[in-house]
C-alpha cells in the first residue's frame, strides 16, 4: 500500500566543520570491538567478544535435537546481525524445550528474491533460508508476484515486522552538495536533473573544474538502492506522493524524465560498493570530485564511507577517512526506506520449532539493547530513531527525510523494472575472452573445461543485454596461437546487439583453447579500440575474462595502469575484469579494474562463473 508521510525540518545552520576522524575511530571501536569469527562451513559467524560464555559455549548445531535456523540477511546488515545471532546462540535459549542455533547467510536481496520465486536450489543458491530479511519489503512483493507467475506456492506472510531501517539518500561529496545549498535547501531529483541538463554542468554553479553531473546507481534488478532510486525517480517524474500506477509508469512524459536522469549514470552495478571503493581511491588521488557527483545509497553507507570503511568490514583496521566526505541528500519529492522486514517463510521446511525460534529471535532483536546496537553502527531503529553518529558533521540530517514514500504494489514494481530496461543508459561493450591453453583444464566436479563453462556463461549473459546495446568479441592467447603478429583477434566487431547476437553465440560456441596469456598487451589494445570508437551517451566498457597471469613479452603493467588512469578516466572507458579459476592473477586484475574506475570480479571457483557473469553484466 503506497503512502507518504510529510514533515518540514527546522532551519539548520550550515556546518563547515568535520568529525570524520572521530567517526572512523568510533565505528572502528563499535564495530571492530564487537566481532570475532568462528568458522561455519564456507560462512563465518561473528560473535560478541564481550560475552565470555560465547567463547566457551558448545556448538549445539551439531546436536540432532537442536533446532537449526537459517536466516538469509541482506549484505549491508549481515555483520551486525551475525554478531547478534552469535550472542543469541551463546545464551542457550530453549524456545521449544531444546537448544536452538542460528546461522546467518548473506545473499543479495534481488538474488534471494529470484531464488525463492523459482524454488530455492541449495546447490546453486546456498543454504535454504527459514527466515528471509531482505533490505526492503519491495523484494517480498516482487518475489511473491514472480513466484505466482512461476506456479510456486506463496510462502510469504502478508504482514512482516521491520527490524531496522535506513532511508535511501543521494550521497554527494560535501562541496558539491553545499554548492547546491545543502543542508538548508530542500533538494531533490528535479535539482539534479536541472544540473545534468545544463550544458555547463557544474560550471553553472561556478565549478567548471568538476565537469558534468555524473551519477552512480546500481541495477534495480539486483540492488535495493538501485530499485529504490528507480522507483523514487518515477515518483518524481509523475509528481505524485502516493499510489503510483502502472499507467503513470508507462506514460511517455514519465519515460522522458527517467531517461534524462538515467543518461547521467556513469555505469550501473550489482552493489554500491563498486562506486564507493572507486570514489575512495579517486579521493586519495585528489580526483574524488571528478569521478562521480552523486551515488544513490542507503543512509548507513554514508557513515561507513566517511569512516574510510565503505565495505563496513568489521575486521578492517587502520581506517583512513576520505579527504572529501560524503553527505546525505534526502530527495524532497520523497524517498523509500530500506525497512529490513523479518519474513518467517510459510514453507513446508519451516516446521513449528523453527517458526518458534524465528519468532523468539525477532522479539529479542526488537528489544532496546539490540536496537541500540543496530543504531550504533549507522542503521535507524525499527521505529526510525538514529544513533549518536547520525549528525550533520558526519553528513547525516537526523530529522530527514521529510517525505517517506510507501512501497508500490508488486505490479507497479514490476512495471518500473520493465520500464527501466527500456529507459536505462545504453551500453557499448567489448567482450574479451582468454582462450589460452589453461582454459582447457577440467573443472573439478563439473566434467567440463573452464572454456566450456565460460562459453555457457557468456552465451547466457547475452540475453541480459537490451536492443539499444552494442556488443563485440575478441579472444586472446599468444601470437603463435592466434596466427598473427598480435596476440588478440577480433572475431565479432562491436555492433547493435540484435544484429550480432546470432554471430556472437555461434562464435563463442566454436572457441578452442591454445597458447599462453597475453594479458597486458590485450588489455591496452582493447581499451584503445573501445576508446577510439566510443559512443557518446553510452556506457563504453571492456569486459575481460582470464584464468592466468601475463605470459607475453609485453610485461609492463605500469604502462597498462598509466593508460587506464589517464586516458580511461578522461573518456570514461572502463575495464571490468574477471579472474577465472584458481590460477588467475586476482591482484593484478583488481589493479587494472581500479585504474579505470571499474570493478574486478573473483571467479576463483570456476563453477560459479554463471553467477559472476550476472554480476558483471549488471554494470550495463
Amino acid at each position: 500500500m503506497a503512502g507518504v508521510a510529510h514533515g518540514k525540518p527546522d532551519g539548520r545552520a550550515r556546518s563547515t566543520g568535520g568529525a570524520f576522524v572521530a567517526i572512523a575511530v568510533a565505528l572502528a571501536l563499535i564495530v571492530g570491538g564487537v566481532y570475532w569469527f568462528v568458522g561455519r562451513g564456507n560462512d563465518t559467524a561473528p560473535v560478541d567478544e564481550s560475552a565470555d560464555e560465547a567463547a566457551a559455549a558448545p556448538a549445539p548445531a551439531d546436536r540432532e535435537d537442536c533446532t537449526q535456523l537459517v536466516v538469509a540477511s541482506s549484505p549491508e546488515k549481515h555483520a551486525i546481525l551475525s554478531a547478534l545471532a552469535g550472542e543469541y546462540n551463546a545464551a542457550n535459549r530453549e524456545v521449544t524445550g531444546s537448544c536452538s542455533w542460528v546461522e546467518v547467510t548473506r545473499p543479495s536481496s534481488g538474488a534471494a528474491a529470484a531464488a525463492l520465486a523459482r524454488g530455492w536450489d541449495e546447490t546453486t543458491d546456498g543454504p535454504r533460508p527459514d527466515v528471509w530479511s531482505p533490505a526492503s519489503s519491495a523484494w517480498v512483493e516482487i518475489a511473491r508476484l514472480d513466484g505466482r507467475e512461476a506456479d510456486q506456492a506463496d510462502i510469504f506472510p502478508a504482514e512482516n515486522t521491520s527490524i531496522v531501517s535506513s532511508p535511501l539518500v543521494v550521497a554527494m561529496p560535501r562541496p558539491m552538495a553545499e554548492a547546491l545549498g545543502w543542508p538548508d535547501a530542500e533538494l531533490g531529483w528535479g535539482d539534479l536533473l536541472t544540473l545534468a541538463d545544463d550544458p555547463q554542468g557544474w560550471g553553472s554553479l561556478d565549478h567548471p573544474e568538476w565537469g558534468p553531473f555524473k551519477l552512480g546507481k546500481t541495477n534495480p534488478n539486483l540492488s535495493t538502492s538501485g530499485l529504490h532510486a528507480t522507483v523514487g525517480a518515477f515518483f518524481a517524474a509523475t509528481g505524485v506522493a502516493s499510489d503510483l500506477t502502472v499507467a503513470q509508469v508507462q506514460d511517455p512524459a514519465t519515460a522522458e524524465y527517467v531517461r534524462r536522469l538515467e543518461s547521467t549514470v556513469v555505469h550501473y552495478g550489482d552493489t554500491t560498493l563498486t562506486f564507493l571503493d572507486n570514489l575512495l581511491t579517486a579521493d586519495a588521488e585528489g580526483q574524488g570530485l571528478t569521478y562521480v557527483s552523486a551515488v544513490t545509497v542507503e543512509e548507513k553507507s554514508v557513515l561507513d564511507y566517511n569512516a574510510g570503511n565503505p565495505a563496513a568490514d568489521p575486521e578492517a583496521t587502520d581506517l583512513t577517512p576520505p579527504r572529501t566526505p560524503l553527505v546525505a541528500v534526502y530527495p524532497e519529492e520523497g524517498t523509500l526506506l530500506s525497512d529490513s522486514p523479518w519474513v518467517i517463510l510459510q514453507a513446508e521446511w519451516v516446521d513449528e520449532s523453527k517458526a518458534a525460534v524465528a519468532a523468539d529471535l525477532l522479539a529479542w532483536l526488537l528489544e532496546e539493547q539490540q536496537q541500540q546496537r543496530f543504531a550504533e553502527v549507522g542503521f535507524r531503529t525499527a521505529d526510525g530513531r538514529t544513533g549518536s553518529l547520525a549528525t550533520q558533521d558526519n553528513g547525516i540530517l537526523a530529522d530527514q527525510p521529510a517525505a517517506v514514500l510507501g512501497t508500490p504494489t508488486a505490479e507497479v514494481l514490476t512495471a518500473v523494472r520493465d520500464a527501466w530496461e527500456d529507459y536505462r543508459k545504453p551500453a557499448r561493450v567489448l567482450l574479451v575472452v582468454d582462450v589460452s591453453g589453461s582454459m582447457g583444464a577440467i573443472v573439478q566436479g563439473t566434467g567440463q573445461s573452464r572454456l566450456e563453462l565460460a562459453q555457457q556463461a557468456t552465451i547466457g549473459s547475452l540475453d541480459d543485454f537490451a536492443t539499444q546495446d552494442a556488443l563485440g568479441l575478441w579472444v586472446f592467447s599468444s601470437e603463435s596461437a592466434q596466427g598473427g603478429a598480435d596476440p588478440w583477434t577480433e572475431l565479432v566487431p562491436v555492433g547493435p546487439r540484435d544484429e550480432v547476437i546470432d554471430r556472437l553465440e555461434s562464435t563463442v560456441e566454436s572457441l578452442v583453447a591454445d597458447g599462453g596469456t597475453a594479458l597486458y598487451a590485450t588489455t591496452k589494445a582493447a581499451h584503445t579500440q573501445v576508446e577510439a570508437t566510443a559512443a557518446p551517451g553510452a556506457i563504453n566498457a571492456v569486459v575481460l575474462l582470464t584464468d592466468g597471469v601475463n605470459e607475453h613479452s609485453d610485461n609492463d603493467l605500469d604502462a597498462v595502469l598509466r593508460q587506464l588512469e589517464t586516458e580511461g578516466t578522461a573518456t570514461g572507458v572502463r575495464v571490468f575484469t574477471i579472474g577465472y579459476g584458481d590460477d588467475a592473477d586476482q591482484e593484478t586484475l583488481a589493479r587494472i579494474a581500479s585504474a579505470s574506475r571499474a570493478r574486478s570480479y573473483d571467479a576463483s571457483d570456476a563453477a560459479t562463473i554463471d553467477k559472476v557473469m550476472v554480476d558483471v553484466i549488471s554494470n550495463f
